[in-house]
């Protein structure tokens, strides 16, 4: 039975968090239980939005009220000055002005935010996070030194990192993208976060992160690094995720360790369905299906949204088959179904999914 847990979807992992809050640093522990806090602070945000109907999640702010007749991206940048009440953050900037701001975290997000709008309506014809020409609200210089970036059901957050460990969130169109994303899933397949549910709604993020990164670089699948976050987490040879290789990102860390991200499902970690547990491991055990898009996105080569990429946007977008509390397996099914679909039963697209999940051993 899905017990809708109300955890906040952040770039940065509890697994992170647990080893710096416990570190014996002082100073990056107490930074580190109190970016804990504030995120906690949204959590009832994410879960209440996840059961509004559309009537209130127009009235909040959280969906548009009708579709835009011309699509076209809509964004605004609130400044928070390190403070932690959105209500008194100032408008920044918003589509439409003449003057570009010059906070470099102000060009930052607008710059990923237009990626990754344009990703969404170029390719797959998707008008915004709500497919209605939502404005995307994104509010920078969240609190002191915190810790993280999210999307709280309606709009993007980021902190400034505390420069020690984690530099400022908005360094990464990967991570904007990814937080999007989570929008994007909330309004259609509105994946369960625990579970397999969980770890494919964190895998969704990453897939569509990357591919936002990867078009913004003109990138093909093998000049690719396939890295998460390789600015944010500070050090040359550190990031925060690896599609390519999961488990590879970050090794023996002076502060985080090594990162434990499994590719297979032979290293499929069963956690506790707990807090504790990252409820069952959703952080962790998305390296499984990471990889298994990886693979079929670089064994068919040329740019990863140009197959794969529409292949795995057509099982998010499947509501009718991608249940809440779809499995590893689940998503394997449709993904085959989708590729065959689009590019016919017996194409090398639907060997390349298959041989993508088979890599993974789903």
């Amino acid at each position: 039975m899905c017990t809708n847990h109300s955890s906040i979807r952040c770039i940065i992992p509890p697994y992170m968090e647990d080893k710096l809050k416990d570190s014996s640093n002082l100073a990056l522990a107490k930074n580190a239980i109190n970016s804990k806090f504030r995120s906690y602070r949204f959590r009832s945000d994410r879960e209440f939005f996840k059961g509004t109907n559309e009537k209130e999640k127009t009235v909040l702010g959280a969906m548009s009220a009708r579709k835009t007749a011309t699509p076209h991206a809509k964004l605004e940048v609130y400044n928070c000055k390190k403070g932690t009440d959105l209500s008194k953050a100032t408008l920044l900037w918003k589509t439409g002005s003449t003057k570009k701001p010059t906070d470099r975290d102000a060009k930052n997000v607008i710059k990923a935010g237009t990626d990754t709008w344009s990703l969404y309506y170029e390719l797959f014809h998707r008008n915004s996070i709500d497919n209605l020409g939502m404005t995307i609200k994104q509010y920078i210089h969240y609190d002191k030194k915190y810790d993280n970036a999210f999307w709280d059901g309606r709009r993007m957050i980021y902190g400034d990192g505390d420069r020690t460990i984690f530099g400022s969130f908005t360094s990464d169109v990967d991570i904007i993208g990814h937080e999007l994303t989570h929008g994007v899933t909330q309004f259609e397949a509105n994946l369960d976060y625990e579970m397999q549910a969980g770890a494919l709604n964190e895998s969704f993020s990453d897939v569509f992160g990357i591919m936002i990164k990867q078009r913004a670089l003109n990138q093909d699948v093998k000049k690719a690094d396939w890295l998460i976050g390789e600015n944010v987490l500070l050090g040359k040879k550190y990031a925060l995720r690896s599609l390519k290789a999961p488990g590879t990102a970050y090794k023996n860390h002076p502060d985080l360790g090594t990162d434990p991200q499994p590719a297979t499902m032979d290293n499929y970690q069963n956690l506790p369905n707990t807090e504790n547990g990252d409820w069952g491991g959703v952080h962790i055990n998305s390296g499984i299906p990471n990889y298994a898009f990886y693979v079929t996105a670089f064994n068919l080569g040329g740019f990863s949204w140009e197959k794969a990429g529409r292949i795995w946007y057509a099982a998010l977008t499947d509501t009718a088959h991608l249940l809440h509390n779809a499995t590893f397996v689940d998503l394997k099914k449709i993904t085959v179904t989708k590729a065959g679909e689009l590019f016919g039963a017996n194409s090398l697209e639907v060997k390349a999914v298959k041989d993508g999940w088979a890599a993974a051993k789903v």
